[in-house]
């Protein structure tokens, strides 16, 4: 799926991948898509429930590697 921007937020443990999601996010354009990378465990968790409590929408996620890969659309 084509992106526009991409957070690597490898190596950051809980709330930090998120929080800067929120960040990045905040500087994105409705229906921009934004691709966030991290191999934190709780992400698997917590990217998919600050969506929901956000707004944002949740495209999904998959393995790359020892990295999880996130999509999400800025609404």
């Amino acid at each position: 799926m084509d992106f526009d921007k991409e957070l690597d937020a490898v190596g950051l443990l809980c709330p930090l991948p998120v929080l800067k999601a929120r960040k990045w996010l905040q500087d994105m354009q409705p229906g921009q898509v934004l691709r966030l990378l991290a191999d934190d465990p709780a992400a698997i968790i917590d990217v998919p429930h600050y969506c929901n409590e956000s707004g944002h929408e949740f495209l999904g996620s998959q393995d790359d590697g020892a990295n999880q890969v996130y999509l999400i659309r800025k609404t």
